[in-house]
């Protein structure tokens, strides 16, 4: 067997290429992780733990309103972005020295630069050179700018944590999860904000029931949504941004941030030139087991474009450890896979929408209930949550759940398990519920609509 410096070189020290890491080394093997940033990768520098900090702060307003229903006097209260950045930036510097910590003490080599392919065994970073037996692509994603004069003047979800003060008013350009989230954050912090999406309804992929709820919703706490919406160019406007829509509307506002998808991050580090296949994403094509078009290549978590969520990619990155140096060959069954959306009022769902299980089953039996919250009954909120249940008739196996409301995340976890479990409708129902919360509206449901194709 040819010698090599390492048996698994990774590109890319984000949360799939540290848990291979990791995982290979505990199993014996001289592992190599290249990074040419932070240890974390986007999840954990900027991304999901970053911006559920600042969900927590932009909630806040709301909770002190609410207090005055249960008897509380809470005077004015003042706010300050740069003290909070501060707290955030705190938080990430604590977990980037945590990922460091591990891979030390699993004996991986950290290996700092920009990496990129030699040939199929060799890694070069900064202009040395390391071979290995097998290689992990681990780069993640990159937020996408759309090609529009003025692109340049706006942010992204990266530059939006490093703002040194809250723009007042903030034109959010998409409609996904990343745009509703931080739509939610900034206006939840005193910013006017307008969200801007090309599409008819946001949040594209959901069930539709949920994304009109949650639309429904945060127009109701003064965020202004415009659908079918297309900007085509961003001016400057003296200390602020002038932005033209296809259909002749003037935005004015102090920030645009583009929240319009992102893209494999493949670009420049060698993977055609050594026969990686590329899908028209720019992904990188893989099989069940995360291999890819040359044999000794792997590939993991938002590179490949499969599910865009760190706890798949750090499932990808276990099974790629088990699979090579385990003797435990590992495919990640990417289905029933739970997800939630940090929006003001949050979203959890898992399985199928409505229309993936009529396309899927030809029928489906639908329970769904939508209540003001006991907590709003005495703080005033006019605010609803919304629970749906999607029931295949014949097996009457629960195929997908859904939820927009406080906790929706925390409360679809579990109920994750019983989906994947494979649990029927009769057995939800058997199941006692605890009272009083929103989570036993899922074991009470009764009512049910028998929908078809």
């Amino acid at each position: 067997m040819q010698n090599h410096d390492f048996d698994l070189f990774v590109i890319g020290a984000g949360s799939g290429g540290v848990r291979a890491s990791r995982m290979a080394a505990t199993f014996g093997a001289r592992v190599a992780i290249a990074e040419s940033y932070r240890a974390g990768g986007t999840c954990v520098i900027r991304g999901c733990v970053p911006k559920k900090l600042l969900v927590y702060a932009a909630h806040f307003h709301e909770d002190f309103e609410d207090a005055r229903g249960f008897g509380w006097s809470v005077p004015p209260a003042t706010f300050s972005w740069p003290e909070l950045i501060a707290a955030k930036d705190r938080e990430i510097d604590r977990l980037e020295g945590i990922y460091e910590r591990l891979l030390s003490n699993a004996g991986v080599t950290m290996i700092r630069g920009r990496a990129r392919l030699a040939d199929a065994h060799t890694v070069e970073v900064d202009g040395k050179r390391y071979t290995a037996r097998h290689i992990l692509i681990a780069t993640g994603g990159w937020p996408v700018r759309p090609d529009i004069p003025g692109a340049e003047f706006a942010i992204t979800s990266n530059e939006a944590f490093e703002l040194k003060q809250l723009p007042k008013r903030v034109l959010m350009v998409g409609g996904g999860y990343i745009a509703v989230e931080f739509a939610g954050i900034f206006h939840g912090l005193g910013a006017q904000v307008t969200l801007c999406y090309r599409g008819a309804e946001l949040l594209r992929g959901f069930d539709d029931d949920v994304r009109r709820h949650l639309r429904g919703e945060i127009e109701g706490k003064g965020l202004r949504v415009l659908l079918k919406h297309e900007i085509t160019a961003i001016e400057r406007s003296g200390e602020a941004l002038r932005v033209q829509c296809a259909d002749g509307k003037v935005i004015d506002c102090d920030a645009v941030m583009f929240a319009t998808g992102r893209s494999p991050n493949t670009r420049d580090i060698g993977l055609e030139s050594v026969g990686v296949a590329l899908d028209a994403s720019g992904a990188v094509q893989v099989d069940d087991f995360s291999r890819s078009s040359v044999e000794n290549i792997y590939a993991v978590g938002d590179v490949t474009n499969r599910i865009q969520l760190t706890p798949v990619a750090i499932r990808e990155g276990s099974a790629v450890a088990n699979t090579l140096f385990n003797n435990r060959p590992t495919a990640v069954n990417h289905q029933n896979v739970p997800s939630a959306v940090f929006s003001q009022p949050p979203i959890g769902t898992v399985g199928l929408t409505q229309a993936q299980a009529l396309a899927q089953y030809g029928s489906v039996e639908v329970y769904q209930s939508s209540f003001k919250p006991l907590k709003h009954t005495l703080s005033g909120r006019n605010e609803k949550t919304y629970m749906k249940l999607l029931v295949e008739p014949s097996s009457q196996k629960v195929i997908g759940v859904h939820m927009v409301g406080a906790d929706a995340p925390e409360i679809i976890q579990g109920i994750g398990i019983a989906v994947v479990a494979g649990l029927t409708k009769a057995q939800f129902d058997d199941t006692v519920g605890i009272h009083p919360s929103a989570a036993e509206e899922f074991v009470t449901m009764r009512e049910k609509t028998l929908v078809k194709v």
